[in-house]
């Protein structure tokens, strides 16, 4: 499987994300070598930001509403960003195999999350996580977000400072 070619899909979704001034996160779930879903980020522009419509979120909702019958474990889950604790619980809860993901989210990435520590309903949930494909290409969105002073969405941020520092 090409990597790249998937994760550069989801920077497209993360590109759109950030043209309609949202954060930039986009997201590919990818079965047999297709791609089944796609995502954005939403609901961080505005006055009434929430913290419920990652694009990980909005791609889960949409993989479960597909009439297919997929394996879930052989999903592979390409995100621009890497997940957040909410939603890592619901990929890991979901049964999908694997996590892509391009950037590295020092402030509220969960993938390095040890599993075996949880509850046996988490513990026994296996998951493969791939980072830092396209790396570079998914940071230069976050640092043209963060460099426009109209984006006010994790404005000053832990996750900020260290985008902007590269």
């Amino acid at each position: 499987m090409d990597y790249n070619h998937f994760m550069e899909k989801a920077i497209e979704e993360a590109r759109k994300a950030l043209e309609s001034g949202e954060f930039p996160v986009g997201c590919v779930v990818a079965y047999k070598n297709n791609i089944i879903v796609t995502s954005t980020r939403t609901g961080t522009s505005g006055n009434y930001t929430n913290e419920i419509d990652h694009a990980e979120m909005a791609a889960l909702r949409r993989l479960s509403e597909l009439k297919e019958n997929v394996d879930k474990s052989k999903i592979k889950l390409f995100c621009t960003l890497e997940p957040c604790l909410m939603c890592y619980s619901a990929i890991v809860l979901s049964g999908i195999g694997k996590i892509v993901y391009a950037y590295e989210d020092v402030m509220g990435g969960c993938t390095r999350c040890d599993l075996t520590k949880l509850s046996p309903f988490y513990k026994e949930r296996k998951i493969k996580i791939i980072p830092d494909i396209l790396r570079d290409k998914s940071m230069k969105l976050f640092k043209i977000y963060f460099e426009n002073q109209k984006n006010t969405y994790w404005k000053d941020s832990l996750l900020a400072g260290y985008t902007l520092r590269q």
